[in-house]
């Protein structure tokens, strides 16, 4: 069962796994390493037999070669099966517990008139915030953006629309597509703004590690901070590159910053970074005003 009496099998039932394919060849591989692990136990002195008459001369030598390889079969084996499972967990249940927690993160949404989900995917964080509003007697909608580039028909805006419907939520969402490196919306439209393990992938057609991906990174968290009102709540759940958001965001005078404890989400570190943007920005002796867009950095 998972929080709030939900449970597991009817998330799943509702969401789909997103990139179910990774998990599903890491677990044919871990089929295949467990079977060969199983012939090197079954099989060991024949194997041994072999190797020594035909590639090793010494028999104590074939025998290292054959114990060795067998481990590190099974070894892997047990890591791919690890591997597998946490993809498959992270997917679905360990995001719809994020979702949660990142709705908790906001203390009224009943004065939450426009909420944005960044990357909503098939909609676990977006229709979280719908049932939020919902709980909370607002008015207000969340829109649901998903990245033009995607080329994935699940992710259409249909898609995540029927999954708002099968959570009754349906009243409260909209779904567009557009580049969340510049947000089709105005300069402080939004009262809050969630992501959902979106932000990373943003530029990886540069390389993860490489400078230009971080600028493109940062051009999405200026975009973020462009669109938020003045006093806006933030909260990004994203692998791997929270320290980086946290320095951008103080330099530019976030208010509020917290970093939530590391969770192993899809094998690699992440956190929530939540803040809060400034209600007044005071521009003293030597300074500038800031520029959300980031249209300068390369």
């Amino acid at each position: 069962m998972g929080k709030a009496g939900r449970d597991w099998t009817q998330i799943y039932a509702i969401y789909g796994v997103d990139d179910w394919q990774t998990p599903l060849f890491l677990l044919l591989h871990a089929v295949v390493f467990s079977i060969l692990s199983v012939v090197f136990l079954i099989y060991f002195e024949p194997i041994c037999f072999l190797l020594h008459h035909r590639f090793l001369a010494a028999p104590a030598a074939a025998r290292f070669a054959a114990g060795f390889t067998g481990s590190v079969t099974a070894i892997s084996a047990v890591c791919l099966f690890f591997a597998a499972a946490n993809f498959f967990y992270s997917a679905v249940a360990l995001h719809w517990e994020m979702s949660q927690r990142i709705v908790s993160s906001v203390a009224d949404w009943s004065s939450v008139k426009h909420a944005l989900d960044l990357g909503c995917g098939r909609g676990i964080l977006l229709n979280a915030v719908a049932l939020q509003l919902k709980k909370s007697g607002s008015s207000g909608r969340v829109v649901g953006l998903n990245p033009t580039q995607t080329p994935n028909i699940t992710l259409s805006p249909n898609h995540t629309l029927r999954t708002a419907a099968l959570e009754g939520v349906q009243k409260y969402v909209t779904c567009r597509p557009g580049d969340p490196r510049t947000l089709p919306f105005s300069d402080g439209y939004f009262d809050v703004v969630v992501s959902a393990v979106f932000v990373h992938t943003v530029g990886k057609e540069f390389g993860q590690k490489t400078a230009a991906a971080a600028a493109e990174r940062m051009r999405v968290l200026g975009e973020v901070v462009r669109v938020l009102k003045p006093g806006g709540v933030a909260v990004v759940w994203d692998l791997v590159h929270a320290p980086e958001y946290v320095q951008r965001l103080n330099e530019l005078r976030m208010e509020d910053i917290r970093v939530s404890e590391r969770v192993t989400a899809f094998m690699a570190g992440s956190h929530i970074v939540s803040f809060r943007k400034p209600r007044q920005h005071y521009v003293g002796p030597g300074e500038v005003r800031l520029d959300w867009r980031f249209n300068n950095l390369c």
